[in-house]
């Protein structure tokens, strides 16, 4: 650790200079009374007491502040901060506070972030073990009573093992995001881009949850009438994206309601896919957490609802992936819109 000294200089510069001053003066006085007066033994006495004042000064300076100084760099260096520990030792009391404060301000700032991230992990752990209890305790309730005897019954004992079955397969659907999510998180997940197009990705997503939206009477459909329009990203991930949007909208749009999609130029090489619903919408203090693992609006009617609270979450991951952007907009009691961009490829029609 480099050491500077310079700002003491000027303390034991000033402090001399008026030591060799009130001795000169007293010297003077001295000699006068005595009828000796010789302003050449005064000057030289002045020089003397200035140099032996300067150099007792500085080095007591120097051993006293420096060693206390260099204890509480010392000190705080213990707590690892590579911003303040590489900065070299001064004795200058103005700077070594505003260093100080500095660093304080720069741990508080720290401590702050890991009491958002404790809390940000309770909530995580508590929703996981929430989501994964109940199919567990599900199954664990049919395999019981299908022990105690009611497996002699065949009807019982078919019904019960379905339901049993479906706990699994939630059970596994939750599993998957979630190592899904781990990959995107740590970047083991490669992608694997392609050109394609994404009117007819989104067709597609259309045709399989066709079933799903009449169950609620929601029409899923375009805006208007497209051309094929060519993007540049990993086909697979895009459409578990448009099909974890598209779920959302259905899950909690009105029946009878609408979901339109929407494909518009954004710049030369971008395109925005807009997902609009006339659903419930989501009260705005909830939008900033809406991409959060587990997060859900209404507790209750979400799980109601199914699926493993990890959609959304998935979705922010898969476009942070292809670094592109998601956008929410959404009004309670009117509707909401997800909007993401992709990198468009130069055959596109759009």
């Amino acid at each position: 650790m480099a050491v500077q000294l310079r700002k003491s200089y000027k303390f034991a510069l000033r402090s001399s200079l008026l030591i060799a001053i009130f001795l000169s003066g007293f010297c003077a006085i001295f000699l006068n009374s005595q009828g000796r007066l010789d302003w050449f033994v005064v000057i030289l006495c002045g020089l003397i007491c200035f140099s032996v004042s300067f150099i007792i000064i500085q080095i007591r300076v120097e051993r006293f502040i420096y060693r206390r100084v260099k204890k509480i760099y010392d000190d705080v260096s213990l707590l690892e901060s590579s911003s303040f520990s590489s900065k070299p030792v001064t004795t200058d009391m103005k700077t070594l506070i505003q260093e100080i404060e500095k660093f304080a301000e720069g741990k508080k700032i720290e401590i702050d972030t890991l009491k958002i991230r404790e809390e940000y992990r309770k909530d995580f752990l508590g929703n996981v073990s929430h989501e994964l209890k109940t199919p567990l305790f599900t199954v664990q309730g049919y395999i019981l009573t299908l022990l105690d005897g009611a497996m002699n019954d065949k009807k019982i004992r078919e019904k019960y093992l379905n339901r049993a079955n479906k706990g699994v397969e939630r059970l596994i659907y939750i599993v998957k995001d979630l190592d899904l999510i781990t990959k995107l998180e740590v970047g083991e997940l490669k992608l694997e881009r392609e050109d394609f197009d994404i009117i007819d990705l989104i067709q597609n997503v259309f045709d399989l949850l066709e079933m799903k939206a009449a169950q609620k009477d929601i029409m899923l459909t375009f805006d208007m009438e497209y051309e094929p329009i060519y993007v540049n990203a990993d086909k697979e991930k895009i459409q578990q994206l448009v099909s974890n949007l598209l779920v959302n909208s259905i899950k909690y749009g009105h029946p009878n309601g609408t979901t339109e999609v929407s494909v518009e130029n954004l710049i030369k090489n971008k395109v925005i896919v807009r997902v609009t619903d006339n659903g419930y919408g989501i009260p705005e203090p909830h939008i900033p957490r809406l991409f959060e693992r587990f997060y859900r609006v209404d507790q209750s009617g979400s799980r109601n609802e199914g699926g493993s609270g990890l959609g959304l979450s998935i979705v922010k991951h898969i476009i942070e992936a292809h670094d592109e952007k998601i956008y929410v907009e959404s009004e309670e009691g009117i509707g909401s819109e997800f909007s993401f961009t992709i990198e468009k490829t130069p055959k596109s029609s759009v």
